[in-house]
């Protein structure tokens, strides 16, 4: 058993923003399109099929439900209603061989590692960080965009 879970958005804030149109930050609006490349979305954590599926691109706080100050940036999610990603402790596979950055968290939001990551190393490289006691938490964000991915939590 893996050291970690995966952690998508809540469902609360996919819900809120589609219903809304708003982003739960300052009520900026979402933007909704058919997806026009990749696109993951952050609830479901599958990619959003291009040219098939409508998307809602809107401005997330990855710390949100950390309770510390806010870091905002864009994210995607269907626009339309999908299952959040099951309680895993696998990196997806949609993920998996995709140049990402892990963030390793402490306490205080402080960055403790960070380390990029290529040729399907994800798994090895989230349980390096989980065994420095000082991490807390861990963000996957793509490297190539540098948006936020998904956060894993320790076990």
């Amino acid at each position: 058993m893996s050291s970690f879970r995966v952690v998508p958005i809540c469902s609360e804030v996919a819900e809120q923003v589609r219903n809304t149109g708003k982003s739960p930050i300052n009520g900026f609006p979402a933007h909704r399109e058919v997806a026009a490349g990749r696109a993951p979305c952050r609830h479901c954590l599958r990619l959003i099929r291009k040219d098939e599926e409508e998307l809602l691109l809107f401005t997330y706080d990855p710390f949100r439900e950390l309770g510390e100050p806010p870091l905002p940036g864009p994210v995607y999610i269907h626009a339309e209603q999908c299952a959040r990603h099951e309680d895993s402790d696998v990196i997806p596979e949609e993920y998996r061989g995709r140049l990402l950055t892990l963030e390793g968290y402490g306490d205080d939001r402080a960055l403790v590692k960070e380390i990029r990551v290529r040729a399907g190393e994800e798994q090895r490289v989230a349980e390096e960080l989980f065994s420095e006691v000082t991490i807390r938490y861990v963000h996957v964000r793509s490297t190539e965009a540098g948006c936020f991915l998904f956060r894993l939590e320790r076990r």
